[in-house]
């Protein structure tokens, strides 16, 4: 049967995120930025959205340099919250691994899917089952993603990259050299500038001529590792399974208020019912955790976060909620002057279940 993989890229997700949080950002150019501190302007751009990458900004190079690109174009600059991407990035990984035979999570803002069996190699099925993804994604977490579909995974995370933002990309088997064609080489994933400097020497600018060269001379030039992958790269060769990479590090829950608020009478039912959702999520992994955290946003969409390491590892509901129900209260005391607009759990510290039942579930 032929493979179904598709690459799910969150479209310039650090900045997409906080254009959520404060839309009146929305339409500007937006970059966030990673400050390291010296200087009010010293450090690097980590990501920023497609109205300042019109301006030539771009990932890695200096807030100084994007600031002069944008000094008359009403940019808004701002410090990489990683906390906040990695909650919402953590909610839209649940809704995607169900969704496929396998499920692969690469970093914050990537993730791979194997559709294989679920539409028994078709790729209109697929396609279908992709734009299904985005309006989940869309829907329930206000973020665009782009999307290959291809028979690997090289070349699905080739064809994400071909029409971004919001894109959605079919490359079906007999489509495979008409669609790597003309691309040039730099857009194969893990050819960097350098390599790319050298392959020009070799007078391969493009895949299709990268496919001319031999196996031999791509093996004496790069070595045997990079030469290989080059050499098969050329062809859309690839056959790396999709799965799971690593162990989850943390599972959490985050929901809005029916209104803003100080009152822990008003917090709690919610806080309680995220408590139970995380507890759920932490069980079906067969996992149990250390640290309790709570999360809360404010009106003015700060963002702050309270938490609580245990003796011995848990996953017991009772356990959980009531740690849970108890840092809100000390969080609402220790700011008696907020109120609150989001609120959240989060479990972490993970540790696989030893088998040994909690002791608290034998207590009434």
């Amino acid at each position: 049967m032929v493979r179904v993989v598709l690459h799910v890229d969150f479209d310039y997700f650090y900045a997409q995120c906080e254009e959520n949080s404060n839309p009146a950002i929305r339409g500007k150019p937006v970059v966030v930025c990673v400050y390291s501190g010296r200087t009010e302007d010293s450090g690097v751009v980590s990501t920023c959205n497609y109205e300042a990458r019109n301006y030539g900004v771009k990932a890695g190079i200096p807030i100084a340099r994007a600031k002069k690109l944008l000094e008359t174009k009403n940019a808004v600059f701002l410090p990489m919250n990683r906390a906040h991407y990695e909650e919402i990035s953590d909610r839209i990984m649940e809704i995607l691994e169900p969704l496929g035979d396998k499920f692969e999570r690469v970093g914050i803002d990537e993730a791979y899917l194997e559709l294989t069996s679920k539409p028994k190699g078709d790729f209109q099925q697929a396609t279908q089952m992709s734009s299904t993804i985005k309006q989940l994604v869309v829907e329930q977490e206000h973020v665009t993603c782009s999307i290959g579909i291809a028979p690997n995974k090289l070349l699905a995370k080739i064809a994400s990259d071909r029409n971004k933002p919001n894109g959605l990309t079919v490359v079906r088997p007999e489509d495979v050299v008409r669609f790597l064609g003309e691309l040039p080489v730099s857009s194969i994933p893990g050819v960097g500038r350098k390599t790319e400097e050298r392959l020009e020497q070799l007078e391969a600018k493009t895949i299709n001529q990268l496919a001319t060269l031999k196996a031999s001379v791509l093996r004496e030039t790069f070595g045997s590792s990079l030469g290989g992958y080059l050499y098969r790269a050329a062809r859309g060769d690839d056959d790396e399974p999709v799965e799971a990479r690593e162990q989850p590090t943390q599972f959490s829950r985050i929901a809005t208020l029916k209104r803003n608020t100080h009152d822990i009478s008003e917090i709690l039912p919610l806080l309680k019912d995220l408590a139970h959702s995380a507890t759920r999520k932490l069980n079906e992994k067969g996992m149990s955790c250390r640290t309790i955290s709570i999360i809360a946003i404010l009106s003015d969409l700060g963002i702050h976060s309270k938490s609580k390491t245990l003796e011995s590892t848990t996953s017991d509901e009772k356990t959980i909620e009531e740690a849970s129900e108890e840092l809100m209260k000390q969080f609402l005391e220790f700011m008696p002057a907020v109120t609150v607009r989001r609120v959240g759990v989060r479990l972490s510290a993970l540790a696989a279940q030893s088998g040994q039942t909690d002791i608290s579930k034998f207590l009434g």
